[in-house]
């Protein structure tokens, strides 16, 4: 791998998403020799990967180097690899290009798409948790849009335009919302030759309301702003198979779509190697303590979507979700330190600084501890949230240039076919 040789404690890090890449700052120019391992060699901001697939922005608006955020950590490298398999017996990693030793392994790894076990899901349906993934079904709804304008029949023309969301969760509300506003702004104005009325777009959700994470009042807001856009929610609804044009369900639903987006569910990303009473196999998650270690191992820490770390409050463990992560990893990084200096390491507090969710334009909800609201404030303080969360100068000011265009022209200017998406 190259890396150079040293005297220095090395702390790999496995994974640079939200957990990761706030381990790594907060470990930076310190008295230890960093190692990161990602697939990518980029930090993805996945909340907001929705707008990247529903023609909003550019992928590189939510994309940032990961070489660019330790480029000022003097002790600190990137390697781009696939990894393996763990040997905690050995305290090497096995990757794509090679083998490392570690004092100290962190695993980042967070979650994929979770079809439980339902393979014409996985094989027909769109997964929406990278930026390829996200590109792909821009590419499929446009693609769709081209030969909805040139069907012979009704049948095919409505399934080329009827676009199935599985999962009301936070991603299936707000990308069934983005897709709404392709319906009601674009398709009118772009493709004259096609009815918008045609258009159906479809949530199924198998809870008993959207956003079932979220309190009731959000639900039902979320709900009435879903059906003033023109989406059709469907709730206590389950798919049970998709051929890749027929969606058929529990109930006497069926839908004849050529676009199913999965958004229903993550499960864990686990590395080969470690113990097996270390994964919680239901949830493909490490068990991990209070302080993040991992079940029987003391020098083996996992953060973020991967770890495991339950509580009385937390009885599932907490939320997958980025806050959870970031503070899971600027904490460990505090505590990497601690146990390399023999001090004592402080346990992990999680906590909540709310949720939210946005609809579309002016339509979002908030659920804070004392307060719970929707509507234009909501969508404000979504739009800020998110905003300054992104990682890199850059990117906030070429997202707030995105959303003041399209907030001002009712338009998303990202709508290009630079990849076509063959099924």
């Amino acid at each position: 791998m190259n890396i150079p040789k040293s005297n220095l404690p090395r702390i790999l890090i496995i994974g640079g998403g939200f957990a990761g890449i706030n381990l790594a700052k907060t470990l930076a120019n310190k008295n230890i020799q960093v190692v990161l391992i990602d697939k990518h060699n980029y930090h993805t901001f996945q909340p907001l990967l929705y707008q990247v697939s529903s023609s909003g922005l550019e992928p590189d608006s939510i994309a940032y180097p990961l070489r660019k955020i330790i480029k000022k950590h003097k002790t600190s490298f990137f390697r781009l690899a696939e990894v393996e398999q763990i040997l905690p017996e050995d305290k090497q990693v096995l990757t794509s290009i090679g083998a490392i030793s570690y004092d100290y392994l962190v695993l980042a790894t967070g979650t994929k798409t979770n079809y439980f076990g339902n393979k014409g899901i996985e094989d027909n349906s769109m997964p929406m948790k990278t930026v390829p993934q996200a590109l792909n079904i821009r590419s499929l709804i446009l693609q769709n849009f081209e030969k909805a304008a040139i069907a012979d029949s009704k049948e095919e023309r409505e399934a080329y335009l009827n676009f199935v969301i599985v999962g009301g969760g936070p991603t299936g509300v707000e990308l069934a919302g983005a897709i709404a506003e392709l319906k009601n702004n674009i398709l009118p104005r772009d493709y004259r030759d096609l009815n918008a009325i045609d258009m159906c777009i479809h949530l199924l959700e198998g809870a008993s309301r959207v956003l079932p994470p979220m309190s009731e009042h959000a639900s039902n807001k979320s709900a009435q702003f879903l059906k003033d856009l023109g989406v059709q929610v469907h709730c206590n609804t389950f798919v049970k198979d998709y051929d890749g044009l027929t969606v058929t369900t529990n109930s006497d639903l069926v839908l004849q779509s050529e676009t199913l987006i999965w958004a229903a569910g993550v499960t864990g990303a686990p590395v080969l190697g470690l113990n097996a009473d270390a994964l919680v196999e239901n949830a493909n998650r490490y068990s991990v303590n209070e302080y993040n270690q991992v079940e029987s191992y003391s020098d083996i820490f996992a953060i973020g979507d991967i770890a495991l770390m339950t509580s009385e409050e937390y009885e599932r463990g907490h939320p997958q979700v980025a806050q959870p992560a970031i503070q899971q990893g600027k904490l460990l990084g505090k505590n990497l330190l601690r146990l390399i200096d023999k001090k004592p390491l402080k346990p992990f507090i999680y906590k909540d600084k709310g949720s939210m969710a946005t609809i579309g334009r002016n339509k979002a909800v908030v659920d804070l501890k004392a307060y719970k609201f929707g509507g234009f404030f909501a969508w404000f303080i979504w739009m800020f949230v998110h905003l300054m969360s992104l990682v890199g100068f850059r990117n906030r000011v070429i997202v707030l240039f995105n959303w003041t265009y399209n907030y001002i022209n009712f338009d998303k200017a990202a709508r290009l076919i630079i990849r076509p998406f063959k099924k």
